[in-house]
């Protein structure tokens, strides 16, 4: 398959990154953490460690080695007197592989100083900074991981405990993603009360979306303050986790469709230029700007945006 430049600039990036984080945690050195071995084996001994019992076979579909080479790894565990088995009672051919005392002691020693290590990295960063890290590390890995074809997701009106979720998670992720400060959460903890306590079911109302179970986004529809007549989209949020799925764009038409049902000729929205993936939902539903203005909020300059569309 051509390569084209856009895509080879990217994978440049992803390589640099790899030689970046490589460095950081020291698997270029001879002995990884200080030990006498190699990042493969401290990979298997992992496994064994955390494990009761494991065949060859589980630990190199696990980890992709060639079945050869893990052989030979074993082996020389066996030798050093790390490394005991026995044969399958499920499968004769099979060897259930487990850690002597020695081997353990070994793990435990690995085991320690790579989580020293680790929390040495963090602690160099603010508690934000380690939100925002992890976060990002979650995503790079839910990118990455093959697609779950089973994942169930469901779009629902909410119920009780979904506010008190939606504030803390919009709260919680602006400030990782665009370090807003605790004003923005002020704001939606109000925006939310006021649903909470005054919305009318009819004209308003609250959708949830749910991975598995699990909340992942949420987005409501309210009347407009200046003019009942307009509904107004607000709060729409969907975690880093459950991106790329479709279900920002499934909430908006929820609202469209809600809104249109109700009667409102039209309906708008407030955002601000930063929220580009947000922007992008909203015109590909249909939205279009209407005004600008800057304004200096949640410890940021920023540029406030009116969105709308007709729903006749």
């Amino acid at each position: 398959m051509p390569i084209s430049e856009a895509l080879s600039q990217q994978a440049e990036a992803v390589r640099s990154f790899n030689r970046f984080y490589t460095r950081q945690i020291g698997v270029l050195d001879e002995g990884l953490l200080a030990s006498q071995f190699s990042l493969t084996q401290a990979r298997v001994l992992f496994e064994l460690g955390t494990r009761k019992t494991i065949t060859a076979k589980e630990i190199g579909d696990l980890l992709g080695l060639d079945a050869g080479y893990l052989s030979r790894m074993v082996q020389n565990f066996m030798s050093e007197g790390l490394v005991t088995r026995q044969p399958s009672k499920e499968d004769g051919r099979q060897w259930l592989l487990s850690l002597t005392p020695e081997g353990r002691k070994a793990f435990r020693e690995l085991d320690r100083a790579s989580h020293k290590l680790t929390a040495s990295h963090l602690s160099r960063l603010s508690e934000p900074g380690r939100h925002r890290l992890l976060t990002s590390m979650q995503e790079v890995q839910r990118l990455l991981s093959p697609a779950k074809e089973t994942a169930e997701i469901t779009v629902r009106t909410h119920r009780m405990g979904d506010i008190g979720w939606a504030i803390e998670r919009h709260g919680q992720l602006y400030a990782d993603e665009f370090n807003l400060n605790s004003e923005f959460e002020a704001l939606v903890t109000t925006l939310f009360a006021q649903f909470a306590t005054k919305h009318d079911p009819a004209k308003e109302r609250m959708w949830v979306a749910e991975v598995d179970g699990e909340r992942v986004g949420c987005v409501f529809v309210v009347r407009n303050a200046d003019d009942p007549n307009i509904a107004q989209l607000r709060c729409l949020i969907v975690d880093p986790k459950a991106r790329g799925l479709g279900i920002g764009k499934r909430l908006v038409d929820e609202c469209l469709a809600f809104a249109k049902s109700a009667g409102y000729p039209k309906i708008m929205l407030w955002t601000n230029d930063l929220l580009v993936s947000a922007r992008r939902i909203y015109q590909g539903a249909g939205f279009s700007l209407e005004s600008e203005k800057r304004h200096h909020s949640f410890g940021h300059d920023l540029v406030g945006q009116v969105w709308s569309r007709e729903l006749t």
